[in-house]
């Protein structure tokens, strides 16, 4: 299904109103796309979008570790965000912009030489380590200052970026397994579900907003029954 104007992905549930339990779930393209992305989000990235707190294990204290250990300690070449705000090693949709909710202007930090106070031909150097010796003077390159460029967004149509082709529609489980949607696959998935009575059976169609995505990334580490707890809200076993 389409993303809605306001950057919403949305999709169409399938729910046991009997047992208030999603079934499965009809989408296209574009939340495939999503959960596809899921995939290549380091974990440094996880950790800041559901908050160290948020974390199951012990995770979020290792990053409140990072953070908080001084960079005395820090090798002197070593940049801390490396850890904290890692880069993912695979190019794909930022899909709800989930990464710019936790970097909302995406710019990135750089240091120049505090020997001066402009940038100069005697010091024509950045860094993105405030702990770095400038290679002219020795001085410190701890004068931050910002890049602003934003990062390009591809043009060659939506159809033809992300993970998935747009012109099929997707069958999402409960527990995220993704498969191609056919009248077939539905008949069998009400047959496995073993639903007797197809008046309790209720559509409904959802967007994922930016904070159900969030919650989405969540369950999925925990649970295998992500869409009943993030849309219908019940925590079930599992």
């Amino acid at each position: 299904m389409a993303s809605s104007n306001c950057g919403a992905v949305s999709l169409k549930l399938l729910i046991d109103s009997k047992r208030q339990k999603v079934l499965f779930a009809e989408a296209g393209k574009d939340f495939v796309d999503f959960l596809f992305t899921l995939l290549s989000l380091p974990v440094g990235t996880v950790i800041r979008l559901l908050s160290k707190g948020g974390m199951v294990g012990s995770f979020g204290k290792l990053y409140g570790s990072v953070e908080n250990i001084d960079y005395t300690y820090i090798q002197p070449t070593v940049n801390k965000d490396v850890l904290l705000k890692p880069k993912a090693p695979v190019a794909g949709p930022n899909i709800l912009r989930l990464v710019n909710n936790v970097e909302p202007s995406a710019r990135k930090d750089l240091y120049l030489c505090s020997c001066s106070n402009n940038y100069s031909k005697a010091h024509p150097y950045v860094t993105e380590n405030p702990n770095e010796k400038c290679p002219s003077c020795s001085y410190t390159m701890n004068l931050r200052t910002t890049y602003v460029g934003q990062p390009t967004e591809a043009t060659s149509g939506a159809a033809s970026t992300g993970y998935v082709k747009g012109v099929v529609t997707y069958m999402i489980m409960d527990d995220l397994e993704v498969k191609p949607m056919s009248t077939i696959s539905s008949i069998t998935m009400l047959n496995r579900f073993n639903v007797k009575d197809v008046g309790s059976l209720e559509e409904k169609v959802v967007e994922l907003s930016s904070n159900e995505g969030v919650k989405l990334l969540k369950e999925s580490l925990q649970s295998k029954s992500v869409l009943t707890n993030v849309f219908l809200g019940k925590k079930t076993a599992g």
